[in-house]
């Protein structure tokens, strides 16, 4: 029984614990790619990433915007426990962003970028059910 007991305090600390690497690796990465689309100009963000040629630059803008704020939103609400729900909402969020990516991608015969896409979308997903179901942040 005292086994059982110590292994179930373990895993709720261990899966806390994945899910701040998760979330800070993930966070590290959309911060990145949304400072870099909204910062740069968009003549510069061709060079690395020519589907932004073939868009409205106020598009390109738009998805480096929801990336940096879904970025803050996996780790600021968490780590100042105000309003910990919308970590798991950022989240999800992101998904929403690397589907409508994967899409895209696979609308322009870039299917060797949709594995990155969905990889984020999968990391993000365990982010969301272990913040919702598993590991959930209690507020102040």
């Amino acid at each position: 029984m005292t086994t059982t007991t110590t292994t179930t305090a373990r895993t709720p600390r261990a899966l806390h614990i994945t899910l701040w690497i998760l979330q800070a690796l993930l966070a590290a990465a959309f911060l990145a790619t949304g400072l870099m689309k909204l910062a740069l100009p968009v003549a510069q963000l061709a060079g690395q990433m020519p589907w932004v040629n073939d868009v409205p630059a106020f598009l390109v803008r738009f998805i480096g915007l929801a990336e940096f704020a879904g970025a803050l939103g996996l780790i600021l609400p968490a780590l100042t426990r105000v309003r910990p729900n919308l970590t798991p909402l950022a989240a999800l969020g992101l998904i929403a962003v690397m589907v409508f990516a994967s899409l895209f991608h696979l609308s322009r015969g870039e299917g060797m970028m949709v594995p990155a896409n969905l990889l984020l979308a999968a990391i993000a997903g365990v982010i969301a059910w272990g913040r919702t179901r598993k590991a959930p942040i209690q507020p102040r």
